[in-house]
């Protein structure tokens, strides 16, 4: 039996914590909302990394946009399943799961990167940016830290993490193929002592008609 990713591990034992530290984030907030702005209504969205469901598959659903959210985590898409019905929800890791080319009007993920290194990333970006129906829209969210494999305690868990710069960030979303519209930087303070504050990099874009 393969055994869980260190993802699905570490968001199976937060879960609920981790919605309740990261659910006031302004800049996640604008982010849903330049997202919601720019899709047309009834769109098909895939949010990878969709956690609990909660604040991004509810407002698009909310919306009448018709969401498939990916998660690692079994105890992640179980509560996304409840908090969300309307929206669908897999089992998946995007590392492998083959989304369908040019299908979808939009594509999200909002720090589901962070844990995946370098290389993976680069594949993650390119598997979204062909998902996406020419002229769809994509939001993105990371810490922007230079990190390749770094280790850390996050939220009382031991984690090793790999991001980019935004600058390196920037030039890797257009490396996969996307045209950058946006790119807004915060900094956030988790309502959590398990969580230090930390800068967030939203990415707006879309891929090319």
């Amino acid at each position: 039996m393969q055994q869980p990713s260190p993802a699905a591990r570490l968001f199976d034992a937060i879960a609920e914590e981790y919605e309740s530290a990261f659910a006031a984030s302004e800049g996640r907030r604008q982010s849903v909302a330049w997202l919601l702005g720019e899709l047309p209504p009834g769109s098909r969205v895939l949010d990878i990394g969709s956690g609990t469901g909660r604040p991004v598959a509810a407002a698009l659903a909310g919306s009448g946009h018709r969401v498939t959210g990916l998660d690692v985590s079994p105890v992640m898409v179980e509560l996304a399943s409840r908090h969300v019905p309307d929206a669908r929800f897999l089992l998946a890791d995007i590392r492998t799961h083959e989304p369908e080319p040019g299908h979808y009007d939009g594509v999200c993920s909002y720090f589901s990167l962070l844990q995946m290194t370098r290389a993976e990333q680069r594949a993650v970006l390119a598997r979204a940016a062909a998902a996406l129906v020419p002229g769809g829209v994509c939001a993105l969210a990371t810490v922007p830290l230079d990190l390749d494999g770094a280790q850390g305690r996050w939220m009382g868990h031991e984690v090793t993490l790999s991001s980019f710069s935004t600058e390196a960030f920037v030039h890797l979303v257009e490396e996969a193929g996307l045209s950058v519209a946006e790119v807004r930087e915060e900094e956030f303070t988790p309502a959590t002592e398990l969580a230090s504050p930390e800068p967030q990099l939203y990415v707006h874009c879309r891929r090319p008609l």
